[in-house]
């Protein structure tokens, strides 16, 4: 998989991926309800949905930027929700928005990222991550982490961004990635490169049967995907 950042300079992907995402957190749900014309919200049902049968009360969000994902999981009634981001923009907007909804008690936003979480062995019952998988700077390391902080039996599901392979869905999401997403993303977020980064990124990641292959092989098993929206995104569950 080729690496793709965010700025293209000296700095690690990590600390260029915060940047951006520190950047744009002002505006951050604003253009993802615009840019997806509010379909991510449904999105991130069918994820949570898939977790009913498990009953989990532990659950770790990674990426988990301004908590959206976090918030929808409180259908679940855990008892607590761990949300963790390497912006710290976004979280502060994550922890206004839990302020107002008044699940501040519930749900805790901390700095921290996939790959050196330090939770001990079998902590979580289920993992969430939605629209982060692509932004970690090494996946298998960040995986496997994962595998290890997981309880035997718990789930992870993953909500990445997938490349629609079929006529005329992949040229119109190819046109509408790659010249309407990055010219709204500037026009609002002030950031040049943050939208451009986006279909870029996506282009690069190894979607669908390509990732539950390497989830399988970060130590998961049950390891499967869904496509939703004809093949835009896809659900990725599996258990330990």
């Amino acid at each position: 998989m080729s690496q793709v950042t965010p700025y293209n300079n000296s700095d690690s992907k990590k600390e260029q991926v915060a940047q951006m995402f520190d950047n744009i957190a002002f505006r951050y749900d604003f253009l993802n309800s615009l840019l997806s014309m509010g379909i991510h919200k449904g999105w991130r049902k069918k994820c949570v949905k898939r977790l009913i049968p498990l009953q989990p009360k532990l659950i770790l969000d990674v990426a988990t930027g301004t908590g959206d994902f976090a918030i929808a999981c409180m259908k679940l009634n855990p008892t607590k929700i761990i949300g963790i981001d390497i912006s710290e923009g976004m979280m502060k907007f994550g922890r206004e928005k839990l302020k107002k909804l008044n699940l501040d008690s519930k749900i805790e936003l901390n700095l921290g990222d996939a790959e050196t979480l330090d939770f001990a062995d079998n902590t979580f019952d289920a993992i969430t991550v939605g629209f982060g998988v692509r932004n970690f700077e090494n996946l298998e390391k960040g995986l496997k982490n994962l595998s290890r902080i997981l309880k035997p039996g718990g789930s992870l599901i993953i909500l990445e961004f997938s490349y629609p392979r079929k006529f005329p869905i992949k040229q119109f999401y190819t046109f509408y990635f790659s010249y309407i997403t990055p010219t709204i993303g500037k026009f609002f977020s002030k950031d040049n490169r943050a939208y451009a980064y986006l279909p870029e990124s996506v282009k690069a990641f190894p979607d669908n049967e390509r990732l539950v292959a390497i989830l399988k092989n970060c130590g998961f098993k049950e390891a499967s995907f869904k496509s939703l929206s004809f093949g835009i995104a896809a659900i990725y569950e599996a258990k330990k």
